[in-house]
């Protein structure tokens, strides 16, 4: 029986949706009867292909094995399991560093895709250091913990250039002045410079009364499941899957369609920068 120990990471939801393929595809067998081919519960095998329980290569291997993969395909199935079970930095957090944001990380890891909208603050992957410090300093975070916190963040912004990632950010974000004068002028700066570095930052302007701007959210694509959203709630977040996710998908047709073009937003940016 597959293990109960461990609890299930992001990439299991992967791992998961590649089995449940391969019995779709390559089986005639239903969920009910590869359970008992394998002889592990109905709830054990719906939860492996939905990613809910962790699941090893060992387990992946009697999986392909009772569905009669050949031999050589099924190594190469194992041997992306494996790639996909190794470590990252996310799983050897640092003291002081809530263990959401390593979750987080994982997750971006294996999207293709990541859209932040942000109502209230700069998006995490696209604030300076100076930002990120005042606002953690202003939830009377000490400030060791606070510089603990901003490594892990800077490590999660290596994913920049590695995924497709654009960000939605609602005028009064841009205009709350964490980090003094110096410090919001250069996080504007920042956010200006994006668009050479290949990430289009659009902007919604502040007052505008429409209901998505109740909450921040980052909507994340994965090449083999479905979108996964990480709405943000105090000191971590709250991950919503499948139709839970689902409104959020209309949510963010609806930000492309009110938020200013690219370079409009880039013209208020300027605006703001200015008046700073």
């Amino acid at each position: 029986m597959p293990n109960k120990r461990q609890p299930p990471r992001p990439r299991d939801r992967i791992i998961g949706a590649r089995l449940r393929a391969i019995r779709k595809e390559r089986t005639d067998l239903s969920l009910e009867a590869a359970a008992k081919l394998l002889e592990w519960g109905l709830a054990t095998m719906s939860r492996i292909e939905n990613g809910q329980r962790h699941i090893t290569t060992e387990h992946v291997a009697m999986i392909l094995t009772a569905y009669r993969i050949p031999s050589a395909e099924r190594e190469d199935v194992i041997a992306e399991a494996r790639a996909e079970n190794s470590s990252g930095w996310w799983d050897r957090p640092l003291p002081g560093v809530p263990a959401e944001m390593g979750t987080l990380a994982s997750y971006a890891n294996d999207a293709n895709s990541l859209t932040d909208w942000a109502v209230s603050l700069v998006p995490g992957l696209l604030q300076t250091e100076e930002y990120a410090m005042a606002l953690m300093l202003s939830g009377d975070i000490p400030a060791d913990i606070a510089e603990l916190r901003w490594l892990a963040r800077r490590r999660r912004q290596k994913i920049l250039g590695t995924v497709d990632y654009a960000a939605y950010i609602n005028e009064t974000a841009l205009r709350t002045p964490f980090g003094g004068s110096d410090g919001h002028k250069k996080q504007l700066k920042h956010l200006l410079d994006a668009r050479d570095r290949g990430i289009p930052v659009r902007v919604l302007r502040q007052l505008l009364p429409v209901a998505v701007i109740t909450h921040s959210w980052l909507y994340m694509t994965f090449p083999t499941t479905t979108p996964v959203v990480n709405v943000e709630v105090a000191e971590g977040g709250v991950y919503l899957h499948d139709d839970q996710a689902e409104p959020y998908t209309q949510m963010l047709a609806q930000l492309d369609h009110i938020a200013l073009p690219i370079r409009e937003s880039q013209n208020m940016l300027r605006t703001i920068l200015k008046e700073a």
